[in-house]
């Protein structure tokens, strides 16, 4: 059985040498790996939180796009898309919203923050905090829950919002669930093998500290510049240096093999001089960092080729969506309905009296063709999963009225699955299993 890794990347700005060696490489690493069914979104609709320049966030979002594929994430095996692309995100971000106590997102670390510097500066408390910022555990609970992540990766800053979000899904599925759970409690993962590099001045490398080094802008002349900034200490060249201590060696291990990294330290302790320590270090991160640079800047002109990607991982991720938020609303009480024509209760119930049910087909709003089973009261029974051409709707609806119903369903977690020749063609929660059944008996008859 698969598991569900889901990681979210914030575009608010141009990723750096310590975004790619914390963030970036392990993830894509682990996308690699036998058993792991990867999920990348970039989260663009988080970023407005703190960023009203629309030009930054856009460009931001191609930059981290083209990074992510430059050093080497495959569209093909992983799910990789924008967070702006899904609309049952933000459908999905109210629907928590509503079952989210107020009380649990006063507690949110990043509020309590803000409030706490409004209070030392003898202002306003919410002086300057939006509902983005107050309500941003909610949305990064859409994130993870929408596509059910059994694990997420991010640092302990992070793992309070993960809380939060098994304390919303357990809230929706006590509320909802009847029975069954519509989401998973995912797992916090800390990685703290993940190399946090650190900046030009010894802090972990930030945009926030302005001490970091480019990842591919400005090409090899500009990450060479940014390495001969690093801060050293006094020693001159032939006096031994503390390699444990230095940022030299902790960035140069981060790039290098373990006896690459043992040559290093013992050149530094012998006596390298840092000028000449600082060229190793650029010209090894350099030996990484080159084939992806060329890569990026290929991408970074063919902005179509970014948007073809990305629209194809959001087709992608909808295919599980679109499904999950029909349950969902099915759930809540937002269900498909006809409303009677005008004439009165009775002239409706005369005119349902003499209705069947029925298989209507449709095209979604990502172009995919779909079929419902409407009830005779013209209420939706059973929705299909989406399909690339319209005969296959067309067959799967004849199959439904021509086989025996049974031989077509099976039941997992509360839902019925209805499968034709192997391949899913429906489901819907166990509770209609009844109403669906004497529906497609009542239209096998019609056909006799």
């Amino acid at each position: 059985m698969n598991t569900r890794v889901l990681t979210g990347i914030t575009t608010s700005g141009t990723p750096h040498l310590g975004n790619y060696a914390g963030a970036i490489r392990p993830s894509i690493q682990a996308s690699h790996l036998p058993g792991v069914d990867a999920f990348y979104f970039m989260a663009d609709y988080h970023a407005l939180i703190k960023c009203d320049d629309p030009q930054r966030i856009a460009r931001s979002r191609l930059e981290i796009a083209a990074t992510w594929i430059a050093a080497g994430l495959d569209p093909e095996k992983v799910t990789f898309y924008r967070q702006s692309d899904i609309p049952e995100i933000p459908e999905l971000c109210w629907m928590l919203t509503c079952v989210t106590a107020k009380g649990l997102m006063n507690r949110a670390h990043a509020y309590k923050a803000s409030v706490d510097q409004n209070v030392a500066r003898q202002v306003d408390p919410d002086d300057g905090i939006n509902m983005g910022l107050f309500s941003y555990p909610i949305l990064m609970a859409a994130d993870i829950l929408m596509f059910n992540a059994n694990r997420v990766p991010v640092g302990r800053d992070q793992i309070q919002h993960l809380e939060m979000t098994r304390d919303i899904a357990q809230r929706f599925n006590h509320l909802y669930g009847q029975g069954r759970d519509f989401f998973v409690l995912p797992e916090v993962q800390i990685d703290d093998e993940v190399a946090t590099l650190p900046g030009l001045d010894g802090r972990k490398m930030s945009k926030s500290y302005d001490n970091t080094i480019p990842l591919f802008e400005g090409g090899a002349k500009a990450l060479r510049a940014a390495v001969k900034r690093i801060v050293t200490d006094s020693r001159e060249p032939g006096q031994p240096k503390d390699a444990e201590g230095s940022h030299l060696y902790t960035l140069y291990r981060a790039f290098a093999t373990p006896a690459e990294s043992l040559g290093f330290r013992e050149q530094l302790e012998a006596g390298l001089g840092w000028g000449d320590a600082k060229d190793l270090l650029s010209g090894r991160i350099e030996q990484e960092l080159a084939p992806m640079r060329e890569r990026y800047a290929e991408l970074m002109v063919r902005p179509g080729r970014i948007e073809d990607i990305l629209q194809a991982g959001a087709a992608k991720a909808r295919r599980l969506s679109q499904p999950f938020m029909a349950r969902l609303r099915e759930a809540v009480g937002l269900r498909a309905a006809l409303a009677p024509a005008a004439g009165g209760a009775a002239a409706a119930g005369k005119k349902a009296a003499g209705k069947r049910a029925r298989f209507v087909s449709f095209r979604d709003e990502a172009g995919k063709f779909r079929f419902r089973l409407l009830g005779a009261d013209g209420l939706e029974l059973l929705l299909s999963e989406a399909f690339d051409n319209p005969k296959e709707t067309g067959a799967l609806t004849r199959a439904l009225q021509e086989a025996p119903f049974a031989t077509l369903v099976t039941q997992e977690n509360g839902m019925v699955l209805v499968s034709v020749d192997g391949a899913l063609a429906a489901r819907f929660p166990s509770a209609r299993l009844e109403s669906v059944a004497q529906a497609i008996e009542g239209l096998r008859e019609d056909q006799a």
